[in-house]
């Protein structure tokens, strides 16, 4: 079997393009394939509250990240400053990482087919993380559901949060669209 190389589009673009879009066109009667929904980009966001007192454990988190998604997170910072949970205005408090084109599809692709399988007891994820907008946003437990990481090396046991972001404002157009990319929703 020949080997993808960069100049290779990701196999979940070719199939996007090739398969879902005239399925959709079909489903919902678009008369344009620029009407279908899709994918515009995925966001992966992970909180360390940690990060303000030892920055050793917000850059090993930035590694994790950064294997995961094949591109470096930009540092969230504090916007005021909180007593309670002794917290300053400007201290790291989080990463984030906004996938879009061939990183965003390679992801999406092994999110789905490789991590996702991995998760114990796994019998797909709720529906209910849509928002009003047609996004869906869920919660991973553990950052070591990803081959990429090895459990050896990790300083800490972190949990994310990852949203897709599609084109539609419509939950059912959204939910379909993910479907057809191979999404595990919860039957």
């Amino acid at each position: 079997m020949p080997r993808a190389t960069l100049t290779d589009p990701p196999r979940l673009r070719e199939r996007y393009q090739k398969e879902i879009v005239p399925m959709l066109m079909k489903e919902r009667g678009y008369r344009n394939p620029y009407q279908a929904p899709r994918l515009s980009k995925v966001v992966v966001h992970m909180g360390v509250k940690e990060g303000a007192q030892e920055i050793k454990i917000l850059d090993a988190v930035a590694n994790d990240l950064t294997l995961l998604t094949g591109q470096k997170p930009i540092v969230r910072r504090a916007r005021k400053s909180i007593a309670a949970f002794k917290l300053r205005e400007g201290s790291p408090i989080g990463l984030k990482v906004t996938l879009r084109g061939r990183r965003m599809y390679e992801f999406f692709d092994r999110l789905v087919n490789v991590a996702m399988p991995r998760i114990r007891d796994f019998r797909g994820l709720p529906d209910s993380g849509f928002d009003g907008q047609g996004n869906l946003t869920i919660g991973l437990q553990e950052q070591i559901i990803f081959p990429e990481v090895e459990y050896d090396k990790i300083k800490k046991i972190q949990g994310m949060d990852i949203t897709f972001v599609t084109t539609t404002n419509k939950k059912d157009e959204a939910k379909r669209l993910l479907e057809l990319l191979g999404f595990p929703f919860r039957k």
